[in-house]
């Protein structure tokens, strides 16, 4: 009797260690890195594909405050440049699943794939996704100096003059080339293109004068256009933009082909724990109610997405339409990165 009775309680011991260690394992989510209830116990690093001061950059810096405010952890945020956004991207999808490295992207996330034959990563397989931020219209501006004075005065100019015009861009995949993908097969013709490793050094030199045109967002381009810096010709969008209200919008110039916003999400590796998942989407609808960063976004000709879009659920639904929708454009394009 005591034998069994022994037996049983190394069978009960043995049956709590084993629950004590199988809690252990999911209270640090797969090996993400401390208990998730916990989360955030350290700083948070926001990963931006893109080069500092661009608009990916702008729209970043300003929800990472009243984020970090209401996880009550730091945000650092680190710019990791290359390929039209797919380096950073890269790095993230690789990163400990534990939600101490963010993503914020834009619409790259949807034409990666499209463009990039050997992509390292699966937009829908290799993250999980945390809302949507924003949608920010595209603007089509040149060197003030430029000849062309309207929308249609620049088709025309760029028709007659197609391998002398520069297209100025932020690299291949990148929201500036991919409009002018667009413009380039709405006009009908194919012009010689600038890259350059981010935004903000392609508009450095359209203000400058070493370039002819190219199309950028909102965020990045209304100062230099209300100081005058910059010629602008429309807004990528079915309505004017407020900030911006005596630009056209392509559609009333003539360019009714020519329609393209720039979304921008945040992002966390895959399996990462569905509680670190929700406290950033909680975060981030709290930043986007924030006065001050609906004033700022205002400012450059865009706003918060409604808070319904700012959810996991919403944020993938959108990236899946969007990869479907981008292939097809790109394959008609004809268009690959190298």
């Amino acid at each position: 009797m005591t034998t069994t009775r022994h037996r049983a309680a190394a069978r009960m011991i043995a049956a709590i260690g084993a629950v004590s260690l199988l809690a252990a394992c999911s209270g640090n989510g797969g090996g993400g890195g401390g208990d998730a209830g916990n989360y955030p116990e350290q700083n948070i690093t926001f990963v931006v594909p893109f080069s500092a001061g661009g608009p990916t950059d702008t729209v970043t810096r300003m929800i990472a405050e009243p984020m970090a405010a209401k996880l009550g952890a730091k945000i650092v945020v680190q710019n990791v440049e290359g390929a039209g956004g797919t380096v950073g991207a890269g790095e993230v999808a690789r990163a400990e699943p534990d939600g101490y490295t963010v993503l914020m992207h834009h619409i790259g996330m949807s034409t990666a794939p499209a463009l990039y034959k050997n992509l390292g990563y699966k937009p829908l397989e290799d993250f999980e996704t945390v809302g949507l931020v924003t949608e920010v219209p595209m603007t089509i501006v040149a060197r003030k100096d430029f000849p062309p004075a309207t929308l249609p005065d620049l088709v025309t100019h760029v028709k007659a003059n197609a391998n002398k015009v520069t297209l100025a861009n932020a690299g291949v995949g990148a929201a500036s080339h991919l409009c002018g993908l667009l413009f380039q097969h709405a006009v009908g013709v194919k012009l010689q293109e600038v890259p350059y490793k981010g935004t903000g050094p392609a508009l450095t030199d359209l203000v400058g004068g070493q370039v002819d045109f190219m199309c950028d967002q909102t965020t990045n381009t209304s100062g230099q256009i209300t100081a005058g810096e910059i010629k602008a010709y429309a807004v990528t969008t079915p309505e004017r933009v407020k900030s911006l209200p005596d630009l056209p919008t392509t559609t009333e110039a003539g360019l009714t082909q020519l329609q393209v916003s720039v979304w921008h999400g945040l992002y966390v590796p895959a399996d990462t724990p569905q509680q670190v998942v929700d406290k950033l989407s909680e975060a981030l609808k709290v930043a986007l109610a924030d006065q001050a960063v609906i004033d700022q976004m205002a400012k450059l000709g865009t706003a918060p997405v409604p808070a319904e879009d700012a959810t996991p659920q919403a944020h993938r639904a959108h990236l899946q339409e969007q990869l479907g929708a981008w292939a097809k454009i790109i394959a008609d394009a004809g268009v690959e990165a190298s």
